[in-house]
């Protein structure tokens, strides 16, 4: 009867402590991207987004973020998706210009079944506040 309870204890705390498997999309790529900064104008760059499936459970996705443009810098940061939607931090690695901010983006595929996404972001201390919009397509 001890062992009983032993193995019954172990059942129920293996279940309750398990982890459900990622069930969502995986955005997971490199995407083209155009941009429209409303301090620096328009801009071209690509983002790299890859899946972190030991931290992604069901249908909620996490990822690193890494945003590269030209003439500006690399911009890392991490983001977590739920459906089609997907809300990220990204910061410049050179933050003399405190160069961060948060956005939110909404996932669809075109016409050639590629992933694109359009995002707006806000960057509250980057010259007194800025903010912006991007449409990037998966290569």
């Amino acid at each position: 009867m001890k062992y009983l309870w032993l193995i019954v204890y172990l059942i129920i705390s293996t279940t309750a402590n398990a982890q459900t498997k990622f069930t969502g999309t995986d955005y997971s790529g490199i995407y083209d991207c155009t941009g429209q900064d409303k301090l620096e104008g328009a801009y071209t760059g690509n983002v790299t987004i890859k899946l972190v499936a030991t931290q992604s459970e069901g249908e909620y996705g996490s990822y690193q973020f890494k945003l590269e443009v030209p003439g500006y810098g690399t911009y890392p940061g991490h983001a977590a998706a739920h459906n089609k939607d997907m809300a990220i931090y990204f910061a410049n690695t050179d933050q003399t210009g405190k160069d961060f901010g948060t956005g939110i983006a909404t996932f669809s595929k075109n016409k050639t079944g590629k992933w694109t996404f359009k995002k707006f972001y806000y960057e509250p201390e980057f010259k007194g506040g800025n903010f912006g919009k991007e449409s990037c397509v998966q290569r």
